[in-house]
């Protein structure tokens, strides 16, 4: 089961949200620190609102898009 964290960015969907997941890693040949960043779709169920860190785990599909689910706020 995989464990995220991120930042929801949009809580207008019914009963879902939003997360913004950032990486960061060095470029193997140049050093740099690169960010990547991905939005995911998740199942919102507490009601996490825009702007808040929130964990998030991988559930079995929800529909076309859903497949991670919101367990808790952290901050």
């Amino acid at each position: 089961m995989k464990k995220k964290t991120g930042i929801v960015i949009s809580d207008k969907m019914n009963k879902a949200a939003v997360v913004l997941v950032e990486r960061r890693y060095r470029h193997p040949l140049y050093g740099k620190i690169i960010r990547s960043q991905r939005k995911i779709h998740v199942a919102n169920e507490i009601g996490a609102k825009v702007g808040q860190k929130v964990l998030f785990v991988q559930t079995r599909p929800i529909s076309k898009t859903i497949a991670f689910k919101i367990v808790e706020v952290v901050k």
